[in-house]
């Protein structure tokens, strides 16, 4: 039996926290009394339309450029019917079965708003399918993220209907109608509006920026923690980290990546050496600058949260059923907000990544290491060290620079020029997906760079700071080495992206400082 507490869903949206635990914790969902309430009120308005002769589109008619067809009563299953098997029509790979629980709950969640007029059966059939584990066989293209994020949205209904391919919680693709049966599912039969309902929302964009959100918050914090390593590494100053500097300049990002870094560093014996046997008056940008940007990062995913936050507490679908009993169309499903922060976080993040990847080779080269020998080798010319760890950073930067350009602006018209402007915004997600895998990686080759340097520090004497000890110390229990000859680097970089990805770097560092920012 599952202990986990349900979410609850009630008809004014749910929490950025309830979608993680429902996309990666497999959390089980329930409506709430006031939701079915709200489903059953608007539901009673479409069947009161559907029952007129005037034309409703969604209701009534037929669909995007097809809308000017008046479609009679005993066509109307088939129509809902045949537009889930039309629209399923992506191609490509298979998308991650966290992204679709995300997008199934998402689209769940604007049914349980009350403004989308299907039936409580099939909100209720939506939860069963979450708390069963069935996931949906969605594919990475087919959506332009405009008109909701059709053929993603569409293949999840398709499983509604029993129909299709879906993946059962053991992992195992089969046919849908097979697993629903096995989970005492019944397949839905879509009546007026709720196959149109199921594919009308940018979920599947929302439930990305989401997910990705929720690994940038860890993933910003992680940048101050190795950044402060490879300070100390570079025998360079903390002053730059004062409080009193970052006042001056005002962006709470910035304060918040100082104090942490501040926090990193105390205790060192390694930092404050700049003047020693090659004096510096200052250290490079990378190093000095490291708080100014990752704290830009951290207040554009602020921005991305408000945004997101807007979007979960809004209905997106077209038409949509108001409380006064009109239903009317509009272009709510467009997903221009939702598309521009993906972007733009794509960008934070890249040149996070980038910033990241300078100290790295800053480190690995001996004339600017400040006595570092050459890429860290232990014979260097016998010995090439961590010289091709920095080239894997380096390509992985280079791809995140072309992730980067914007989906947005490419705009591309369908469906006969009557949806002749879209967002682009599930691409937008896509591509920033990768670049947070990619800076997740980035960060690991900088983690295992800084730490062995810091490592031969030690060696000659220098005492890091008690937090960089901890950190170093879980890196190597996490299946790494320190200095030393070379050897099979890639089984080491992949355990030290692991650290980085499950959060052990940030455990690790607050067991000396206490909650990071």
């Amino acid at each position: 039996m599952d202990m986990q507490n349900p979410v609850v869903l009630g008809p004014t949206g749910v929490t950025a926290e309830d979608v993680v635990a429902v996309a990666r914790g497999l959390a089980p969902v329930e409506l709430s009394a006031e939701a079915l309430e709200a489903l059953a009120a608007a539901r009673r308005t479409v069947e009161d339309l559907a029952a007129k002769p005037d034309p409703v589109y969604g209701v009534s008619t037929g669909f995007g450029a097809l809308a000017v067809r008046h479609i009679p009563a005993d066509l109307r299953v088939k129509l809902q019917r045949n537009i889930v098997r039309s629209h399923a029509a992506g191609m490509g790979p298979r998308v991650e079965r966290e992204v679709v629980r995300a997008l199934m709950f998402l689209r769940l969640k604007t049914l349980a708003s009350g403004h989308t007029g299907v039936r409580p059966e099939v909100a209720r059939a939506m939860a069963g399918l979450l708390n069963a584990r069935i996931t949906p066989v969605v594919h990475e293209y087919g959506s332009l993220g405009c008109s909701g994020d059709l053929a993603p949205l569409s293949h999840c209904a398709l499983t509604l209907m029993g129909e299709g391919d879906a993946e059962g919680p053991d992992g195992e693709v089969r046919p849908a109608a097979e697993l629903l049966a096995e989970h005492g599912l019944a397949p839905v039969e879509l009546r007026e509006k709720e196959g149109l309902a199921l594919l009308n929302g940018t979920d599947g964009m929302l439930g990305m920026l989401l997910l990705a959100c929720d690994d940038l918050a860890r993933l910003f914090t992680c940048a101050d923690v190795t950044a402060a390593l490879t300070l100390e590494a570079l025998l360079g100053t903390e002053k730059v980290l004062a409080p009193e500097l970052h006042a001056i300049r005002p962006h709470p990002g910035q304060a918040a990546s100082a104090a942490n870094m501040l926090r990193l560093l105390e205790g060192s014996g390694l930092t404050g050496h700049h003047q020693d046997d090659a004096p510096r008056v200052q250290d490079a940008y990378s190093v000095r600058c490291a708080p100014q940007v990752a704290g830009a990062g951290r207040d554009t995913l602020e921005h991305a949260r408000t945004v997101a936050e807007r979007e979960l507490a809004a209905a997106v679908d077209n038409p949509v059923v108001l409380a006064d009993g009109r239903v009317e169309s509009n272009g709510n499903f467009h997903g221009a907000p939702v598309a521009y922060v993906l972007d733009f976080l794509a960008i934070a993040v890249a040149d996070l990544a980038s910033i990241a990847e300078r100290r790295t080779d800053r480190l690995l080269d001996k004339n600017r290491s400040h006595g570092l020998p050459p890429f860290l080798a232990d014979d260097a010319g016998v010995d090439s060290g961590l010289m091709i760890a920095q080239y894997t950073q380096a390509a992985l930067v280079s791809e995140m620079k072309r992730l980067a350009a914007p989906a947005s602006v490419d705009s591309i018209p369908s469906s006969a020029m009557q949806e002749d402007h879209v967002s682009m915004g599930w691409s937008a997600a896509r591509k920033l997906r990768t670049a947070v895998d990619d800076l997740t990686r980035v960060l690991a080759v900088e983690l295992y760079t800084a730490a062995r340097a810091v490592e031969l520090r030690a060696a000659d004497g220098l005492t890091p700071s008690p937090a960089a000890s901890a950190v170093i110390a879980a890196l190597r229990a996490a299946g790494t080495a320190g200095p030393g000859e070379d050897r099979f680097l890639a089984p080491e970089l992949a355990a030290a992206e692991e650290f980085v990805r499950g959060g052990g770097v940030i455990a690790a560092a607050e067991t000396v400082t206490g909650p990071l920012a």
